[in-house]
């Protein structure tokens, strides 16, 4: 009987460089993780000639160092760390280092690494290692490549140094600026001593640190605390501005078991409001930009950071969403900076090969679900004192209007009886007056709730369907691929036709689903200096995706002087949308002609105004009298809402503007003339 054991090509170092390290800021950091476990205060990364490829990047630390034992038995295997997860290091540190996979994949990223560490154990001894990995490209398997750990004398003191060189990737300002924001990140910038110090040799750490550093915590308008205890329960309380307990759960709040290790959970959540800030010495601008940088919840296993949790545009307990669903109340990514601490002695989260993210097992999940289980009974709480102060104004309210009325006829009674009835009949006059008025809001509010709960509905939708959106298109062209590969010549003639429209209608699909969610951004609503040109172009091409599906060819006109008006984006972009939705279902009507379809949206300034001019070849307007087109249900499509006129007349005397119309204008079909004041002109 003969033995065998498994062996590794070398081609097996290649691919985990490849596919486990895919940045440069992620090789550092794993390198960087490693210096935490070996109980380092000091961490320092230098880059050397990194503009361009061939490179060297220099990590050094002040940890316990590594003996040739530790070297040969732990840093050279692959896919285990000699850590021993559960027992906490001479500076009572759990490792936050697992498989030792990182530590490879970092190292593939240059030609060369060079090794150079002092045991703390060893005082005046060093030892060094070089691998070359040119060295690996002759030879079949791993195991042929012998690798000598030299021993020397040395007066420096514990620690370890790593050298990269021949680094096949190149770095800019903004690659080296991300690279910053990770190290400061990565050992928790919230004001606590983590006994941990990354630092990045360059201009542009020292400018992000400054920024990072110089938090505004204090600046916050409600801080959340939760907990998850050792008994699977949570609690939790928010602190207001002043640092008193707000609101503080019950036993019933968290009642549900969350099978999930030992949590906390803060939140600073910033009201960026001018009232707000006044009398501060921050301003909303310093905050805002500060946010821009760490805003958003991270997540600290160990004492270390996990991407990618926390990273711009990885929105993992789902805030923004929510807040785009519901408005009212609700902290974002861009309002609020967080954090999820967990120690995990027990090791029930598991981080993936490549070292982004856990997997997503039952106490990952149950991790995810008590943040947002948080998030979700402050926002409660943050509602159910303001209906309290809507009951108080209310009820204020209306004792102030019993006592005027009360007030008005003790004083109508006291008149002389030739003058009784004459103000008698001017006060009931007035009264009728204001009734309707209130009826008239009150019909507007309820257009306008309706408006509210479409939005939400297709946000919703927009969010939901944007995944099944790109795996269709992408499970699409794998089909093509197969099916091309499988019938070669008679493709084209059989079904390659079939696959092409499954293909566009799939992009198509992919496309519509970014549409609202790019309308409904809460940074549109803001009211500012608008360059109307800008906000035509960008709306257009919003919409491109719907005109050329509708084979509309599409044509803007736009002024050379500069056109700026006091609005938001959203209120520009809801006339626009407005009008060309009507377009294109004019041109979906029976008697509108199957040829040449044209859209042309124009811009200019005349007078005080800037003129927004959108007009088609379509059938025109056949509604007589033409009022009658901006009045709220009214529509001659069946399946028609009759509100986007009423949004169009309803946001330009908003904006204090007019709205006109021409049944049939220069292209032959309806054409629109939107007029807004221009800057220093309103009236």
């Amino acid at each position: 009987m003969s033995t065998a054991t498994f062996r590794f090509s070398t081609d097996i170092l290649q691919r985990l460089g490849e596919e486990l390290i895919t940045s440069l800021d992620q090789g550092i950091v794993e390198l960087v993780k490693n210096s935490y476990d070996a109980d380092a205060l000091n961490c320092t990364v230098e880059l050397i000639a990194m503009d361009k490829p061939g490179g060297t990047i220099v990590i050094t630390d002040d940890g316990d160092g590594m003996s040739a034992d530790d070297i040969r038995d732990g840093w050279l295997v692959l896919g285990r760390s000699r850590k021993e997860s559960a027992k906490r290091t001479r500076r009572g540190r759990l490792p936050a280092g697992s498989k030792g996979l990182g530590r490879l994949g970092a190292l593939r990223m240059g030609a060369k690494a060079l090794l150079v560490t002092q045991p703390i154990d060893e005082p005046g001894v060093s030892y060094s290692l070089n691998l070359v990995w040119s060295d690996f490209a002759g030879t079949d398997v791993v195991e042929d490549v012998e690798l000598d750990i030299q021993r020397m004398g040395s007066e420096a003191g514990p620690g370890t140094r790593i050298e990269i060189s021949g680094v096949g990737m190149a770095t800019d300002e903004r690659e080296v600026r991300r690279l910053a924001r990770e190290l400061l990140l990565l050992a928790d910038p919230f004001g606590d001593p983590a006994g941990f110090k990354p630092d990045l040799i360059a201009s542009e750490f020292k400018e992000t640190e400054k920024l990072v550093r110089t938090a505004y915590f204090d600046d916050c308008e409600f801080r959340l605390v939760a907990r998850l205890g050792p008994n699977s329960c949570g609690s939790a309380k928010v602190f207001d501005r002043s640092g008193s307990v707000r609101w503080m759960s019950g036993k019933d709040d968290f009642s549900e078991p969350y099978h999930a290790p030992v949590v906390t959970f803060e939140l600073w959540a910033f009201l960026l409001q001018a009232s707000s800030f006044a009398g501060r010495s921050a301003t909303i601008a310093e905050v805002r930009r500060w946010l821009t940088h760490v805003g958003g919840v991270h997540l600290y296993h160990r004492g270390l950071r996990v991407r990618p949790y926390g990273d711009v545009g990885h929105d993992w307990l789902d805030m923004n969403l929510r807040r785009a669903q519901d408005p009212e109340l609700r902290p974002s990514t861009n309002t609020a900076i967080g954090r999820v601490t967990v120690v995990d002695e027990e090791e029930e989260l598991v981080q993936k090969t490549d070292r982004t993210g856990f997997i997503e097992n039952e106490a990952f999940r149950d991790l995810r679900r008590f943040s947002i289980d948080a998030l979700e009974w402050m926002h409660d709480k943050r509602l159910e004192d303001r209906e309290r102060d809507r009951s108080k104004r209310k009820r204020k309210l209306q004792r102030r209007t019993a006592d005027a009325e009360q007030n008005l006829q003790r004083e109508i009674g006291q008149l002389a009886p030739d003058r009784k009835a004459a103000v008698f009949k001017a006060a009931t006059e007035l009264e009728d007056a204001r009734a309707s008025e209130q009826d008239n809001l009150r019909d507007e509010l309820t257009l306008y709730k309706t408006l509210a709960s479409v939005g939400t509905a297709v946000s919703v939708f927009s969010h939901e369907i944007e995944g099944p959106a790109t795996e269709l298109t992408v499970s699409v062209k794998a089909i093509e691929r197969r099916i091309r590969k499988a019938l070669t010549k008679t493709y084209e003639s059989t079904i390659g036709n079939q696959i092409d429209a499954v293909k566009r209608s799939a992009e198509l699909v992919s496309r519509f689903a970014t549409l609202p969610l790019g309308m409904l951004k809460k940074s549109k609503r803001r009211r500012t200096v608008l360059d109307v040109n800008e906000v035509v172009r960008d709306t257009l091409l919003l919409f491109d995706p719907y005109l050329q599906d509708a084979r509309i060819q599409t044509t803007y006109q736009l002024s050379d002087n500069a056109g700026q008006v006091h609005s938001s984006i959203a209120a520009i972009e809801a006339i626009l949308s407005n009008l060309i939705t009507n377009s294109v279902k004019a041109f979906k009507r029976p008697d509108a002609e199957l040829g040449n379809r044209r859209l042309v949206v124009r811009t200019d300034v005349v007078g005080n105004d800037v003129l927004i001019v959108v007009l088609d070849n379509g059938p025109g307007i056949t509604a007589r009298p033409v009022e009658r087109i901006w009045l709220p249900g009214f529509t001659t499509d069946e399946n028609g809402t009759g509100l986007g006129l009423t949004i169009v007349r309803d946001t330009v005397a908003e904006l204090r503007g007019q709205a006109e119309v021409i049944l049939q204008g220069e292209l032959g079909g309806a054409e629109f003339t939107i007029k807004i004041p221009r800057i220093g002109f309103e009236q």
